[in-house]
């Protein structure tokens, strides 16, 4: 494998800027030849992408937490509880 030097770098750094700018033309192009209907359409989904989805994932990590930290504390319980009986 050859080694990266500078060049290559900025080579691949050009690449990645024009493939960037070729998809956010198309973009461009693309909501200009949207309808109204279809541009509020995509308007809608785009923000429920970047607002409710984010926060359904919180909730539901925030949820999944709190459940594994009640069966810690239950199943902890349930431990000593045990140990207790096996002692007397």
């Amino acid at each position: 494998m050859s080694k990266l030097n500078s060049q290559a770098v900025m080579d691949l750094m050009e690449e990645i800027f024009r493939a960037f700018a070729q998809t956010v033309r198309y973009g461009v192009r693309l909501v200009q030849r949207m309808s109204p209907p279809a541009l509020l359409g995509a308007a809608l989904i785009l923000a429920f992408i970047l607002t409710i989805l984010p926060l359904a994932m919180v909730l539901f990590a925030f949820f999944l937490v709190l459940k594994i930290a009640v069966g810690a504390c239950v199943v902890g319980g349930r431990r000593q509880r045990r140990r207790q009986e096996h002692q007397q």
